[in-house]
Formats: C-alpha cells, structure tokens, sequence
C-alpha cells in the first residue's frame, strides 16, 4: 500500500509497556486471594468478589518498553490504517445523514484490561462496543505471517478494517441486535448469527478498501490477494483443521475461509454498504 505522507490518527491510546499491578486497600494479592476463599467458604462467589475487590485497587504500572524498529513501524502503519477508516467511513455515513464517531484503537503488549474485561495477545484482535475500542498486540501481525502465511501491508490492513467494521455494526445498531437475537438460542444458532456478523465486518472491510483506492489509488499490486490470502488463512475450517486436522461446522464462530474470501472480495468490488445485509439470506447460501 502507498501510505507516505498520509496522516495518522489521533485516536490511539498507546499502552505498550504497561502493567496491571494488583493492590487493593494495602491487602496486597495474598489479602485478596484470602478475601476470595472466606467468600467460597461463606457461600458465595469468590469469582466476583475478587475481581471487585482487585479492581478497587489496582494500578497501572509503566515500565520501560522499547520497541523494535519493526514493531514501531507497524504502530505508525496502523494509526494511518485507522485514520484512512476514519475519512472513509465519515464519508459513507455523511452520505447516508448520519454522523460517524470512530473508535479508538488501543495498542497494548501481552495482556490489557477493556470495558468488555481482560484479555491476552493469544486472544487476537478484538472490538470491544462497551469502550468503542479496538484492540491489538501488534506481534499478531508477526504471528500472521510466521504461523499462517498471511502476510503483507494490505492483510494487515484489513484486519484492522475488519474490527472496525465491528465498530461500525455496534453504530448501526447491528451489533445489538444480533446479540440480542443471541440470547435463549441454541449454541448452533448463536453461532451462525456470530458467523454472519463476522462476514459483514469482512465485507465492511472491503467497502473500506475500495474507498481509500478510489480516493488515494493506494493500492498496489498483489495487495487484494493479500487481503484474500489472509481472509482464506482465518476462516474457521482452515483454522480448526490446521489445528487438529478436521473442522466441526456447528462451532463455526467467523465462517469458512470460502464465505470470508467471498465477502471481502464483494465490498472490495461493490463498495456499496447496502450490498452487505449478511442476515437475510440463508445461512447455507452465505
């Protein structure tokens, strides 16, 4: 992709290098872990009162983190991903008498605390509604082309598009409903709605990338079969094989690597946001 010169975002929280440190009142972790066992003998959930407990005192430490000249690289490389969605999107909802308000992208380093709760680098990039934020350990995008082969500048891109596509569905109003279609349904129907959200956040990204070509010719040769190389390594059969060498379709949480090319490819191609109502068809036609 050809990015010189274009700006990067202001909407980066960089937390890279810190650290939850666990102190509540004085009580220190052993204090806590003690809280929790007399709750567990008392009856209640130990769990909870912990997690309350801790959160009441508990600190952020900054220690000293430097970063590879490559890891530095990828951080500019995604504040200017984020700000290109940015422009875009307004754009799009400008067209369509609305108002986009982007989200912040949190860049972290091994483990962070989001509104939606904790989580670790093994997790992978994430959106999480309650905070507007998205969330990445940029060593994922090493991981992406060391363990699966995905690599180059535009599927990094469009992993980034894609949870912020997730952004967009949550302003939509999309995202609500689908998890509240959620609730009181089977697992294998909660999965498949997961499925069609997740080919719409694809297709989101797509749509972004077929505004920022139109409006900065910034993709290069071989950068779409980037982006179609690394949706084909995350669908959940590729994923679930590699894994331990077959796929259970009923677990299916993101769709196959065949509905995520596919739909990736679609917004690349229409740029047309009505094109990408993922939740009308059948699940078999996706």
């Amino acid at each position: 992709m050809k990015l010189d010169g274009r700006r990067v975002s202001d909407n980066v929280d960089d937390r890279r290098g810190s650290r939850r440190t666990l102190k509540a009142g004085g009580l220190g972790l052993g204090g806590i872990i003690i809280i929790g066992l007399i709750t567990w003998l008392l009856g209640g959930n130990p769990a909870e009162v912990v997690d309350q407990v801790s959160n009441m005192g508990s600190t952020t430490q900054q220690i000293e983190y430097i970063p590879s000249p490559e890891e530095e690289a990828l951080a500019t490389f995604s504040a200017q991903i984020l700000a290109s969605t940015e422009d875009v999107w307004s754009e799009i909802f400008k067209q369509n008498g609305r108002t986009y308000i982007p989200p912040k992208l949190v860049l972290y380093t091994d483990q962070v605390t989001s509104g939606c709760g904790g989580a670790s680098a093994e997790c992978g990039p994430f959106y999480c509604s309650a905070d507007q934020s998205v969330y990445i350990d940029l060593s994922f995008f090493m991981n992406m082309k060391q363990q699966l082969g995905a690599d180059g500048d535009f599927a990094y891109a469009y992993v980034i598009a894609h949870e912020v596509g997730h952004h967009v569905q949550y302003l939509l109003g999309t995202l609500q409903q689908a998890h509240s279609q959620m609730r009181g349904v089977s697992q294998k129907h909660s999965n498949e709605i997961m499925v069609r959200l997740e080919l719409q956040a694809d297709f989101y990204a797509g749509i972004w990338a077929h505004h920022e070509h139109r409006r900065f010719q910034s993709l290069e040769d071989g950068d779409i079969e980037e982006g179609i190389n690394a949706a084909s390594k995350i669908g959940d059969d590729y994923l679930q094989k590699k894994a331990r060498g077959y796929s259970v379709p009923d677990s299916f949480t993101h769709g196959t690597s065949a509905q995520r090319m596919r739909w990736l490819k679609k917004g690349i191609t229409t740029g047309r946001i009505s094109d990408g109502d993922t939740f009308s068809p059948a699940y078999s036609s996706l």
